[in-house]
């Protein structure tokens, strides 16, 4: 298993890469996976040259759309039923109607590669994707979902074990389709990343060995210079939020700043992460079952980190400037305090009305700083809000803007790549509702709206006129329930793909 070089000479653990190619045809697969579609006549079969399904049919001695409903098989998106014979396995996954295109595609293929992994048993497999890809854009799409759905949540064990999915073939015979599978393997891999950084138990990931690993991940990159900011860095600097959340943890927090300047770009984009690599909740600690799965709270870090090393590969003509706001959030004599106030980069003041809400404090730090770079849109993402989740469950991630051309643009972005938002309002009643007695601005305000109420806390540190947008992320960047489609259980990479599609957006 290859790791991620850390500090102390350990390794983060990791999930491999499979190797991804594109062929006329699946000879030597071990797997393949194709569709099941509903025809006008009733379900089909979609992809797998006739001679295969000749030979299937001759195998079961009936048509293979027929055998494979009669063995669970379903029409609808993501269902698989695996028919095995001999030569190899034939996985067929619910497509809904023929013609399946977009995130539909990348779904199908994404759950279709989850159950041909399932069969690996210790022995990697050779998987081939021949569901009708017709074009170069379906091949990168197909070639997403399908890495995407190979990922598994590497285990700390000393077992080594290798790849479920050695290689992951796409049967296509489309032009072009070179360059679009790059991206796709440039793009799952920024994925991959992302969620090995949530997957990493939080005594292995913490502020200091994150920001080495992001070194790691962006290391000899072209036009992408690293800047890693320690304690004493912090407190020169004035970043008095990121310091107030930290200062409870014997770990000290970290700011990274990574920037990505193309020569020739003129548009900047500037994104800032929260990146708590554990959050107790500090003083206003939270329930057990609550704390459990706090290690993914540095799941918006591990986004735009990810994302500005895939943009970089690219070679994508915009400026990307990346900051991983880098704290971890633990109760002790040194940690700070409801009713504290801090003065974080650039002199705002901040009174803290509860200690779990820490996640908006460090993205403060952040914010203030990007708005030096004097971006032409700055977006911040973060784990931050129950609020979201409760609003919008745990699939759809909540966006807030500072106006409809910032809604647009993000919109427009998620759509393509293929992640769910929905735009939440931040009105006059929840900025006027943060006033401090004591302060500039105070971080909390009611329960109900939570989620408004700590965008309206995150634009208070944004310059005025900037675009902006914020997206909350705490439903959609874990998955504590089951696998679905191309998401695993635990961290899902939530964000790569709609920041890196941003960045392709602004691309001069």
């Amino acid at each position: 298993m290859r790791g991620i070089l850390v500090a102390n000479s350990t390794e983060l653990p990791v999930c491999p890469r499979p190797d991804l190619k594109v062929s006329r045809n699946a000879n030597g697969a071990d797997v393949v996976i194709a569709g099941l579609a509903e025809g006008s006549q009733g379900p089909v079969v979609q992809g797998l040259a006739p001679r295969a399904v000749k030979e299937a049919e001759e195998t079961f001695g009936a048509p293979l759309a027929e055998v494979a409903i009669r063995a669970g098989g379903s029409t609808t998106l993501g269902s698989t039923v695996v028919l095995p014979w001999s030569g190899y396995s034939l996985v067929l996954v619910g497509c809904g109607t023929e013609g399946l295109d977009g995130e539909d595609l990348r779904k199908a293929a994404g759950a279709g590669a989850r159950a041909a992994a399932a069969l690996s048993h210790g022995t990697p497999l050779k998987v081939a994707v021949d569901m009708g890809i017709n074009s170069a854009e379906q091949v990168r799409i197909a070639a997403e979902g399908a890495l995407l759905g190979c990922y598994k949540v590497p285990a700390v064990t000393s077992n080594h074990d290798g790849p479920e999915v050695s290689t992951v073939t796409i049967v296509s015979n489309a032009r072009g389709a070179k360059p679009e599978l790059d991206k796709a393997r440039i793009l799952a891999d920024a994925v991959y990343t992302a969620r090995d950084w949530v997957d990493a138990p939080a005594n292995l990931l913490y502020p200091k060995t994150f920001a080495t690993s992001a070194q790691s991940w962006c290391k000899d990159l072209k036009d992408v210079t690293v800047e890693v900011l320690d304690e004493k860095a912090l407190v020169r600097g004035g970043f008095g939020g990121i310091l107030a959340v930290g200062g409870g943890s014997a770990r000290s927090p970290r700011l990274v700043r990574v920037e990505y300047a193309p020569e020739g770009a003129t548009t900047t984009l500037a994104l800032v992460g929260k990146g708590i690599t554990f959050d107790s909740g500090g003083l206003n600690i939270k329930t057990a079952d609550g704390m459990y799965t706090m290690k993914c709270d540095m799941g918006g870090a591990a986004a735009v980190l990810a994302a500005v090393g895939a943009i970089a590969r690219l070679g994508l003509n915009v400026r990307v400037i990346a900051y991983g706001c880098l704290a971890e959030n633990m109760p002790s004599g040194s940690a700070w305090r409801p009713s504290d106030v801090v003065t974080i980069y650039g002199g705002k003041t901040v009174e803290n009305g509860n200690s779990d809400a820490e996640g908006r404090i460090v993205m403060a730090d952040g914010l203030a700083r990007a708005c030096e770079d004097e971006p032409d849109f700055l977006v911040d993402i973060a784990t931050l809000t129950g609020a979201c989740m409760v609003a919008l469950g745990n699939h759809t991630a909540g966006v807030m803007t500072s106006g409809a051309q910032a809604a647009d643009t993000l919109l427009d972005a998620s759509e393509a790549a293929g992640e769910d938002f929905w735009e939440l309002p931040i009105t006059a009643e929840v900025r006027d509702a943060l006033h401090s007695d004591v302060a500039d601005v105070k971080s909390t305000a009611a329960r109900e709206g939570g989620a408004m109420y700590a965008a309206a806390f995150l634009q208070s540190c944004v310059t005025p006129g900037l675009d902006w947008a914020h997206l909350d992320i705490a439903g959609p960047a874990y998955n504590n329930a089951k696998p679905h489609d191309y998401i695993p259980i635990q961290g899902t990479g939530f964000g790569v793909r709609t920041l890196v599609q941003l960045a392709a957006n602004l691309a001069d």
